[in-house]
């Protein structure tokens, strides 16, 4: 199989490891493939893939869209290092409110699956990184909703002291 697939500490939020074929003249891998990912608990169709690039100590998040247009998300670096985020946000959950975090590295190959109910953030760890995000339902601006990145009663330890925002994420 061309992935590994771990479940973290939120059983719903699984780190994806591609397997790559390196020589010197660069690499190849599969980034994705419909039948590893149903049968590993990502059973999504991806319908629109999203691109960022952000320089470093730049903090996206934490953004989620309500229902009907709800998505999951998987993300990977193609340049550079982020520390990737998921919160529960399921009324009901017994997660409800906790977080876990991962590094993500164009180095290590490796994605996080994010599903429908979670918010999602990163933050750039080295000089600047682009993200790709394919996810599961297209973009409704005025279904977008965020937490602010530092909520004391979510808690996360962001790696980075004084993290870059936009003024939207600021204003969470």
């Amino acid at each position: 199989m061309p992935f590994q697939f771990q479940r973290l500490e939120l059983p719903e939020v699984i780190l994806v490891t591609a397997r790559h074929f390196a020589d010197d003249r660069g690499f190849f891998l599969e980034s994705y493939k419909q039948s590893d990912f149903a049968d590993n608990g990502i059973p999504w169709d991806f319908v629109q893939d999203n691109r960022s690039h952000s320089v470093g100590g730049v903090l996206r998040g934490l953004h989620y869209q309500m229902h009907p247009k709800a998505q999951g998300k998987l993300v990977m670096a193609l340049i550079g290092e982020v520390f990737d985020v998921a919160v529960d946000i399921r009324t009901g959950s017994p997660t409800y409110g906790r977080w876990v975090g991962t590094t993500l590295s164009a180095d290590r190959f490796n994605m996080l699956y994010t599903p429908v109910g979670f918010a999602h953030g990163y933050c750039v760890l080295s000089e600047r990184a682009e993200i790709l995000y394919k996810v599961t339902d297209e973009y409704a601006a005025d279904l977008e909703r965020g937490i602010q990145w530092d909520d004391p009663d979510i808690g996360i330890d962001w790696p980075i002291a004084e993290p870059v925002l936009s003024a939207r994420d600021a204003e969470l």
